[in-house]
């Protein structure tokens, strides 16, 4: 096989020297456009999982590059005139002139052919040249190979909204330093790493307002350098800053970063495959220093594919197979850490140690239990610190030190012994919308499992606001002596909380029960349904709702005062208004369901005008010392929907009205919807409503371990935990998850404390074994099972 490779990156470099490795006789050949031993960049940056991925390719190479690297452990952040140092990180950095010499000169051991100072116009042409079978593309972010055949590759190209200039300096760092500066026109953020024994890159950014704002756009070379070093004169310590690129106006020197995601990564002229690699294909953020990683795995996947699969097509079918889902894997991350970067500004209210360790956990790869692992101090020292600011919060005596799920919480007079509740899930069980038995043990079990506060399900604020026949009221006298005897028991026998939601069905009422066709209409005993405008939500399937008229305005917003001062009788803690998921409140604020004509539909602010109007009304029926929150579809999955910009307004409008917290979910407005699952997938809507909105936020959806909750109560993105269906399996999750994260400062009922003993010395037990067959200590071993 003749192999030419266009473009001499690290991807096309180390592919061409592995397949020349695996089978000497292949002709291979790497076409650069820039000279013999020359190129252009700083540093670049490798874990050390990536260095093992090298060293068990071409243990040679990994050995030069290994000999060349600078190896730090420590992340320091500078923040508000603080810095807070975190260890264990395990970063390597390499000059990326060094990293290409290293592979260009293991090329030439083995013979590849390395052709410099030659610009390939046309892949076709060089193909011929050189009578290749395979050419690979690796021409970089810019390349001009997937452009040519940019519909066999499907390439999306997204420029982001940072400004950043790479620059370096001779200031040494002994750790990866990222330092943040306040200026008049917004915040700059340096990403700083050492990566030889003299030299670190620098990398200021900035969003393109601010940057436009500082009049970066209209300043040399010179001049920008010069104001960068002047804004981290600290950090720079009196050291110049240095660019490789000073030959361009300032504006030149200042890019975007693009996001690049291609659907297909081989084009094929003929028999000749043209195969996409490295930033041709995909590009991952800067922030998390993996562009060069995902250069350096295509290659050793690719040739791996290679060398188990004799024919091309399903070699290549496997190696897109395979790389595409650790890219995408990656990309995720990055784009959480890019769009973290982006909104600096989102964080800056915080104090520096929670900033600090909202920037650590950024990407959602690194969670609380892995932090521990790698610096159990830090995690200690934040606990602590986070613990203490809980207390005064919940006007308590300063607490000990615990993890973030387990400090106390205070919503008006309401005081959470945690930051974890039940979420609202429906039970389809009650008759006549009369609550019972099922329902005291249902919810009754939960509230004894060590959770805050116990939501019941969505209750309905009259016969014809229910989704199924068998949901719960909140309508007839019935309902509130049954409700109260629930409420009286989780209070006599536990020290949970417990709330009640209320809410209207809307267009997607009069179904059957879950288990009986979700969303399907009953076959008999339907009755009239209405919505913000005329709709079916199952289109030629569900009833058709019609559009809310004044009068069914003004009795719909007396059914739910109604139905809040009987939740006052029954003695509910807590109480909440459903918006979301498609029904009836949600149907006016979300455009997909909304065509009203008059001053309930058009603008968002006016979409929201019903709901408001029944939050206030609620609201003054409801005691002033008791809480109030809002459940809210942040996110409507379909486009012309609702936006999580739109859900940051939505929060802001409720909180104008008196809401104590936002409830954010997503979704169930429309069938079209098309949600981007994964663990913690709504948390993001949570921490924007939070931080932007500055009201106190829910998070759900997929938090089904500690370790999720405890980063996310830690990084500030939510302040409580809404946990469902694990609950559903173990109505004692609470109490479970603490065990296994080994914290035993945890109250469980007195009935039940033989188990608890039990439990934990089972779970001590199993990381005692785990211990003493991996050599890890039982707490890495606890660490390293929560990571999974």
């Amino acid at each position: 096989m003749n192999i030419v490779c266009i473009g001499g990156g690290p991807a096309g470099l180390y592919f061409s020297l592995l397949m020349k490795k695996q089978d000497p006789c292949r002709q291979i050949t790497v076409v650069e456009r820039n000279r013999p031993y020359d190129t252009f960049g700083w540093g670049v940056v490798f874990s050390d999982q990536t260095l093992g991925n090298l060293m068990n390719s071409d243990e040679a190479t990994a050995r030069a590059i290994l000999q060349s690297f600078n190896h730090w452990d420590d992340i320091d952040v500078f923040f508000k005139g603080e810095k807070v140092t975190s260890g264990g990180h395990g970063f390597c950095g390499i000059g990326r002139k060094r990293l290409l010499n290293i592979l260009q000169q293991r090329c030439e051991e083995l013979g590849v052919s390395l052709v410099f100072e030659t610009e390939v116009m046309d892949d076709q042409q060089i193909a011929a040249r050189y009578n290749a079978q395979l050419v690979i593309a690796s021409d970089g972010l810019n390349s001009r190979t997937r452009g040519r055949y940019a519909d066999s590759y499907q390439p999306q190209i997204e420029a982001r909204q940072c400004r950043f200039v790479w620059l370096g300096t001779r200031k040494k760092f002994d750790a990866f330093t990222f330092a943040f500066k306040q200026t008049e026109h917004g915040w700059f953020q340096a990403h700083i790493y050492q990566y030889d024994g003299d030299t670190s890159t620098f990398i200021v950014e900035t969003p393109e307002s601010v940057w436009c704002a500082a009049g970066l756009e209209d300043m040399s070379a010179e001049q920008s350098i010069a104001y960068c070093e002047r804004l981290f004169a600290e950090q720079l310590d009196g050291h110049e800053l240095m660019s490789n690129s000073a030959h361009l106006r300032g504006s030149g020197m200042w890019i975007k970063f693009p996001r690049i995601v291609c659907g297909q990564w081989v084009h094929w002229n003929g028999d000749v495959p043209v195969v996409l690699m490295g930033d041709a294909a995909h590009s991952a953020h800067y922030s998390i220093g993996s562009g060069t990683k995902l250069a350096l795995e295509d290659a050793i996947e690719l040739a791996r594919c290679f060398g188990q699969h004799a024919d091309a097509r399903a070699a290549l079918a496997a190696y897109q197979s395979a790389r595409a889902v650790e890219v995408i894997k990656l990309q995720s991350a990055a784009r959480n850490s890019m769009e973290w970067f982006e909104n600096v500004e989102r964080y800056t209210a915080m104090e520096a140690p929670q900033f600090a360790y909202s920037m650590l956990t950024r990407s959602q790869r690194l969670s609380h239990e892995n932090l521990r692992l790698r610096d159990a101090a830090y995690v200690a020292d934040y606990e602590r610190w986070f613990a203490a600011r809980a207390g005064e919060q919940a006007g308590l005596a300063p607490a000990k030190a615990a993890p973030p799920m387990f400090t106390p919480f205070k919503v008006r007079d309401v005081v959470l012994k945690n930051r974890i509740v039940v979420s609202p899930m429906a039970q389809y069980s009650a008759v006549d919308g009369v609550v019972g038995d099922y329902h005291l043990a249902h919810l009754g079990a939960r509230a004894l499992g060590g959770a805050a506060m116990v939501f019941a399900e969505m209750t309905c604020v009259s016969a014809d606001a229910r989704i199924t026949p068998a949901c719960p009221g909140m309508y007839a006298p019935e309902h509130t002596q049954a409700w109260k005897r629930i409420v009286d028991f989780v209070h006599q026998h536990s020290d949970a909380r417990i709330a009640l939601q209320l809410g209207h069905a809307g267009a997607k009422g009069s179904t059957r029960a879950m288990w009986d066709g979700i969303d399907q209409p009953l076959d008999k005993g339907n009755w009239p349904l209405v919505s913000a405008s005329q709709q079916q939500y199952l289109a030629g399937i569900s009833q058709t709702a019609h559009a809310m008229t004044p009068a069914d305005m003004d009795r719909i917003e007396a059914d739910f005062v109604r139905a809040t001062q009987a939740a006052d009788a029954a003695g509910f803690d807590w109480l909440e208004l459903h918006c979301a998921h498609g029904y009836l409140l949600s149907s006016f604020i979300s455009p997909l369901t909304n065509q009203r004509g008059d001053e309930y539909g058009g603008s968002l602010e006016n979409r929201c005008r019903y709901p408001l109007r029944v939050f206030a009304a609620m609201r003054a029926a409801w005691p002033q010392r008791k809480p109030m929150s809002v459940r809210i579809s942040a996110h409507d999955w379909v486009e012309g929907g609702i936006t999580p910009d739109d859900a940051v307004h939505i929060a802001r409008l409720f909180k104008a009205a008196g809401a104590d917290m936002i409830d954010c979910s997503s979704g169930q407005v429309s069938k079209l919807e098309k949600p981007v699952y994964g663990r913690m997938f709504q948390t993001p809507f949570a921490d924007r409503i939070r931080n932007e909105a500055g009201i106190a936020a829910i998070a759900v959806g997929s938090i089904f371990e500690a370790d999720h909750a405890n980063g996310i109560i830690a990084a500030g993105r939510a302040d409580l935990c809404a946990v469902g269906r694990p609950h559903l399996a173990n109505p004692a999750w609470t109490l479970a998850e603490a065990a296994k994260i080994g914290y035993s400062a945890i109250a469980w009922p007195k009935q039940y404390l033989p188990a608890k003993q039990q439990l934990e010395r089972n779970l001590e037990r199993e990381r005692q074994l785990a211990a003493a067959s991996t050599g890890l200590t039982p707490q890495q071993v606890a660490a390293r099972l929560l990571e999974g």
